[in-house]
């Protein structure tokens, strides 16, 4: 039955202001975003945990907290205030530990060396005594993170410095912050342009939101923090072995300890106890290797950020974590003028910790850069 005009309009007029109210709630103006989620970091363990006697606050001289955006930075100034300024960035799960021997002595050689937590950059966020916000961990974020804290320290300009991801951030660094790098750039064991299938199909897997999501429910992080704690003493007693080994020439396992196989140790310790105690590590550790600078830093090589330096490259023979012949790749992708006043240096038997069992060989080569005689 055909309506009348009138019933029509009558309808409209009833009709139509329902459907003007949905559309301007649709359209109103957002809330206000929510505060990041940060996560607490090593300082949030009981002083009962192993941590503290591996990796205490005051694990290096001079430490400090700086309040940045996406959450607290731990870092550590050592050296001559007047020193030469180099910035050590440490990489994707170790924390700033990884410079345990080649900070103190670039201090004793009279440079003044910024140590931080991103992880871990002591350090970068998510690692160690350092925040880890809820976030992407992709290379601005890091850069970022060293650009503030170098405002936070009032430092205009220094060496960068960068071990496997931490190579990956100083490249995104000189790319994006020119202007606060000095001539120098050290490259240890650096990733960067890693391709996807080097990376293994474990920690692709691991890295997954869906297996982080299963990794961060109560039972499973209960389950990891009992198999932590239960590990503790085996990894003790390795490292006090290890230790013995390295003091005692006689020792019948002395041949089978590196000189810094305690390091080693200790660092995978501390690797182990973020892991199970701290709730963003994991999370921090799987996006930095899904959207981290580890992949994709090509054109930071390739950048005018890179005209004019001297670029020095360290890489193990024997690194099974990223490749040796990256170093050369990235050499490759050097603007001509910056290439020929560049210099890759292998150090032969080093696997990817060179820093932790080969830091005379890296502090060395890095000394020898400095004063011009590499």
């Amino acid at each position: 039955m055909a309506r009348s005009p009138v019933h029509c309009m009558s309808l409209t007029v009833l009709v139509l202001p329902l459907v003007l109210a949905v559309a301007y709630l649709l359209a109103a103006f957002p809330s206000p975003p929510a505060p990041i989620t940060v996560h607490q970091s090593l300082a949030s363990l009981p002083q009962t945990s192993r941590s503290w006697t591996i990796y205490p606050e005051d694990f290096y001289p001079g430490g400090a907290y700086a309040e940045l955006p996406y959450g607290k930075v731990r870092y550590w100034l050592m050296g001559p205030e007047k020193g030469r300024k180099i910035v050590l960035i440490h990489g994707l799960s170790i924390p700033a530990i990884i410079w345990k021997d080649v900070a103190p002595a670039l201090a004793s050689n009279k440079y003044r060396v910024l140590v931080y937590g991103a992880s871990f950059l002591r350090y970068l966020y998510g690692r160690g005594y350092s925040d880890a916000p809820q976030t992407t961990y992709d290379p601005t974020l890091y850069t970022t993170q060293l650009a503030l804290l170098m405002q936070h320290i009032r430092w205009e300009k220094a060496i960068v410095c960068g071990v496997s991801m931490g190579g990956g951030i100083a490249a995104a660094f000189t790319s994006q912050f020119p202007q606060l790098v000095d001539e120098n750039v050290v490259l240890i064991a650096s990733a960067g342009i890693m391709d996807s299938g080097d990376i293994s199909r474990t920690a692709k897997f691991m890295s997954s939101p869906l297996v982080q999501t299963l990794a961060s429910s109560g039972p499973v992080r209960h389950y990891l923090q009992r198999l932590a704690n239960s590990s503790s003493s085996s990894v003790t007693a390795a490292m006090e072995g290890a230790e013995s080994s390295n003091n005692d020439s006689d020792s019948p396992d002395a041949t089978t300890n590196t000189p810094h196989s305690a390091s080693v140790q200790a660092a995978l310790e501390i690797v182990r106890l973020q892991s199970a105690h701290l709730p963003g590590y994991n999370a921090a550790l799987s996006s930095s290797l899904r959207d981290g600078p580890i992949r994709g830093q090509h054109h930071a090589f390739t950048s005018e950020g890179f005209e004019d330096r001297r670029v020095l490259l360290i890489h193990g023979t024997k690194d099974a974590t990223v490749h040796p012949r990256y170093a050369e790749g990235i050499m490759d992708l050097l603007p001509e003028k910056t290439r020929r006043k560049s210099k890759v240096v292998y150090v032969d038997g080093a696997g990817h910790d060179l820093t932790l069992t080969e830091p005379e060989r890296v502090g060395g080569a890095m000394w020898e850069w400095f004063e011009g005689r590499g």
